[in-house]
């Protein structure tokens, strides 16, 4: 069905969003969500748009054929849904789990630091999608400390990082299983989780943990300006 990638992208939406406007589940942070998302989606759109016909391809039975540099509709609305029902996902988490920091990530976090590296290799050895997997989520970890945010010291981050495993295994698993994408599999390693590349899940954790990254930073900054107002 051709318009299949276009309501998998509605069903992914809805539901957050109705929940967003019921008062057991409103949803306070509508600005700085979608503000975050068209900053983030910005990298991963030209990412995208370069490796479209090499590291994927896009199944035409299952898309509407209208496109904007190179991708189809479907795939910028992907950009814009996901992010969306993540950052819904993590405002509940938030609201109902005590956090604390787990400190002995504290030093893993600076051995992660080598992920650039491993990922240049990579792509130097062909693996392209694999290397700039790695090298895009050791960009979301630098930037979760250079805006202090340090979302990977805390508990409630594992939580959220369980729901986006398990968000990639269902609606990442339907793409890749219809196929509504195809993959160039001599770019990545060549291992799958049931259909999904093992660089799926690296690619859509980098991509979450930046949107969040950046949603709490400008959540930080609302409620800060609000009580500032109060006194």
């Amino acid at each position: 069905m051709k318009a299949e990638y276009f309501l998998f992208n509605i069903v992914v939406f809805i539901g957050p969003f109705i929940l967003g406007l019921l008062k057991p589940f409103r949803f306070k942070y509508w600005t700085e969500a979608f503000v975050s998302i068209i900053i983030v989606m910005i990298p991963y759109i030209v990412w995208d748009a370069i490796v479209t016909g090499m590291h994927w391809v896009f199944n035409t039975d299952y898309i509407l054929g209208i496109y904007f540099a190179k991708l189809p509709l479907e795939e910028w609305l992907f950009f814009i849904t996901i992010p969306f029902a993540c950052l819904f996902t993590w405002e509940m988490i938030v609201r109902r789990v005590d956090w604390r920091y787990i400190q002995f990530i504290k030093n893993i976090r600076y051995v992660l630091y080598i992920l650039p590296v491993v990922g240049i290799l990579l792509f130097i050895r062909g693996h392209e999608y694999t290397g700039l997997v790695m090298i895009f989520l050791s960009l979301a970890l630098f930037v979760d400390g250079l805006m202090k945010t340090n979302l990977i010291l805390q508990n409630r981050f594992y939580l959220y990082l369980f729901f986006i495993i398990l968000f990639t295994l269902i609606f990442n698993g339907y793409l890749t299983w219809r196929p509504v994408v195809l993959y160039g599999e001599s770019f990545q390693l060549d291992f799958r989780v049931f259909t999904i590349p093992i660089e799926d899940f690296g690619y859509g954790l980098s991509l979450l943990y930046l949107n969040t990254i950046l949603f709490e930073k400008l959540k930080a900054r609302k409620i800060k300006a609000s009580n500032l107002a109060i006194i």
